[in-house]
């Protein structure tokens, strides 16, 4: 019997680890470093809490509680940071019990970008900036249907990518990778009815999956069969397998199925 692995954070171990490496970390400048960013986050401190504030990749890096994020994009937007090009979430559940929400901003005559970030605990809410940027529309939307997090005062709650009816959100790291049984069905249960399930089979998760010898779900190089139709392996067939058009294509190699390799497995 398999060892039960919990799913409480599916996607947080890699299937390869080196004990002997260590991820690099990203420099941190200090804001003195540059004059513009200096004078931002000392005009945006006179009017909420600055918690922390840090220069990455040339980039101004500023911590705010989550209470003060509508005040702090508007105090931000005032000052010359009129676009904002992003906003999402990362799930810290497992190690924090709770959410990094970021906002991605530019200035457009400073040419400068300013990243606004946050942590939002699990069950907490946070206020929709919608009122301030209409490019957050789509982007919250996106946050609640990716994540969960459905900002306060969103004036169109609904998922934008996965559909009404659709379980679960899938960026969570305790979202199966390879999906629930809902996600394997969707399509068919949707489309055809459950009454189809075994007409038609489950979805195929793996995307590089390729079975030349299904001939309900693949076409067959060199030659044609009907649907549903029994293919042997090792059967003749009326017609060599060919990868190319017979001219080819100047100046490269023809491949042909004596020069290719088949791989049994994938690695």
């Amino acid at each position: 019997m398999r060892k039960n692995k919990p799913l409480s954070n599916a996607q947080k171990e890699v299937y390869y680890k080196d004990r002997f490496y260590v991820a690099p970390k990203i420099p941190r400048e200090s804001v003195i470093s540059d004059a513009v960013y200096c004078a931002d986050v000392e005009k945006l401190s006179t009017q909420v809490k600055v918690v922390e504030s840090y220069i990455e990749r040339g980039t101004l890096v500023v911590w705010v509680e989550k209470d003060s994020i509508y005040p702090t994009l508007a105090t931000l937007k005032s000052i010359g940071y009129d676009v904002l090009s992003e906003l999402s979430a990362m799930d810290y559940l497992e190690k924090k019990g709770g959410f990094e929400i970021f906002y991605q901003m530019l200035a457009m005559d400073k040419a400068k970008r300013l990243r606004v970030k946050t942590f939002l605990k699990k069950g907490e809410k946070i206020k929709s900036v919608t009122g301030l940027f209409r490019s957050a529309d789509w982007s919250e939307r996106e946050m609640y249907d990716m994540f969960g997090i459905l900002p306060v005062g969103h004036p169109y709650p609904k998922r934008i990518l996965m559909p009404d009816d659709w379980v679960g959100h899938p960026l969570l790291k305790s979202y199966p990778l390879q999906g629930d049984e809902v996600a394997q069905w969707y399509e068919v249960d949707t489309i055809f009815g459950k009454e189809y399930r075994d007409v038609i089979g489950a979805e195929q998760r793996d995307s590089a999956r390729i079975d030349r010898y299904d001939s309900k779900r693949f076409s067959h190089l060199g030659y044609e069969v009907e649907y549903g139709a029994e293919v042997k392996e090792g059967a003749e067939k009326p017609q060599p397998i060919m990868y190319q058009e017979e001219e080819g294509v100047l100046f490269v190699t023809k491949l042909t199925p004596k020069n290719s390799k088949e791989l049994k497995e994938r690695k």
